[in-house]
């Protein structure tokens, strides 16, 4: 099996800890280890270093080369500028078909927490051998435990007769990231998962439904894959993505696709996309806060504090997010924390690049 770790997000809602230039995941939130070097040590005993290739953007292509030192620096794989995960995974399975076409590719975010590492594997190693037998899609849904509306849904086919094997479904459809209502309704309907974009196939199977589905991207694609001077081909892919338009996976392919598969898992994922599930995983204090840095509450419940330097104190704060880095304070309600990236937009459209 080979794996593609996509490593290109910029972590809006996780502003202002996570910036262009560093972000989240590079940051080390709950361990030692960053992120994306926990993703990278999940894939041992899986996934050989030599097979495993992370796609990145060109400003993060360093920092990604210094933090993981134990693959080979021609397999991260860098993106002029963000056409989001359809072409992402095209570029990567490009790279990788030369080596074997017909190998299963696991592709999977560079910044999310997996607590039972173990499980984890299982469930790759049962994606892998579905993928390599019926030459199908499969993707990796997360039996949810609360209305998240920070998350997309997949609803899956109850139908015991679409049923492969224990926890195979076929699926019915994708959902978007739901409003507060729909995500209850989802939940209480007991067939939709949480997507964890996570996704096992061969890669001669998804350039097909590429071909398929997005021929415009699939022409590009085979432009890349043919184009002679192999030491210049990033002049190559620069041009390819000012033509392409940017889709994501689930909406160009897994939408459209007929033999689409997910494997319903539980092994303690999250893909940290807010400030309100830092809160949420996080150790609490006898008030329900959450203290990171030199932080002093008094009078205070329910809140997620955090201050790098200097001392941050409060009295009578209650339910509320409040980040202080070098030269940004964030503050705002716990039940807001998903409106972070529209605050992050803005300051994109006002110029405002120096914070962001």
């Amino acid at each position: 099996m080979y794996a593609l770790i996509m490593a290109g997000g910029s972590g809006k809602r996780f502003w202002p800890w996570s910036r262009d230039k560093n972000p989240k995941q590079f940051l080390n939130i709950f361990s030692k280890k960053s992120l994306i070097e926990e993703t990278v040590d999940r894939l041992k005993s899986l996934v050989k270093n030599e097979d495993i290739y992370i796609i990145t953007t060109s400003s993060q292509k360093k920092k990604t080369a210094e933090l993981i030192k134990n693959i080979p620096k021609e397999n991260i794989i860098s993106e002029p500028i963000g056409r989001d995960t359809a072409t992402c995974i095209g570029l990567g399975a490009v790279f990788m078909k030369e080596k074997n076409p017909d190998e299963v590719q696991v592709v999977l975010p560079s910044d999310h927490l997996i607590n039972n590492v173990e499980a984890f594997r299982n469930v790759l190693k049962k994606a892998e051998k579905l993928a390599a037998e019926k030459n199908c899609l499969v993707t990796i849904g997360i039996k949810p435990t609360h209305p998240n509306t920070g998350y997309g849904y997949i609803q899956y086919n109850v139908d015991k007769k679409e049923k492969l094997d224990e926890g195979i479904y076929k699926v019915k459809t994708f959902a978007e990231k739901p409003n507060l209502e729909t995500a209850q309704r989802f939940l209480e309907s007991g067939d939709f998962l949480w997507n964890s974009g996570i996704f096992v196939w061969k890669i001669s199977k998804i350039l097909s439904e590429i071909e398929k589905s997005l021929p415009e991207l699939y022409h590009e694609l085979m432009l890349i894959e043919k184009y002679p001077n192999k030491k210049n081909i990033y002049s190559m892919i620069r041009k390819m993505y000012s033509r392409i338009r940017s889709i994501s996976i689930d909406y160009g392919i897994m939408e459209k696709a007929k033999d689409v598969y997910v494997i319903k898992a539980d092994f303690g994922w999250n893909d940290v996309g807010s400030w309100s599930e830092v809160y949420r995983l996080g150790k609490k204090d006898k008030n329900n806060n959450v203290n990171m840095g030199n932080v002093v509450l008094r009078e205070s419940k329910g809140n997620l504090i955090y201050s790098k330097k200097k001392l941050l104190t409060g009295i009578d704060i209650n339910d509320m997010i409040i980040i202080d880095t070098n030269d940004v304070l964030l503050v705002c309600p716990k039940d807001k924390s998903q409106n972070v990236k529209e605050l992050v937009d803005y300051l994109k459209r006002k110029d405002m690049k120096e914070f962001l």
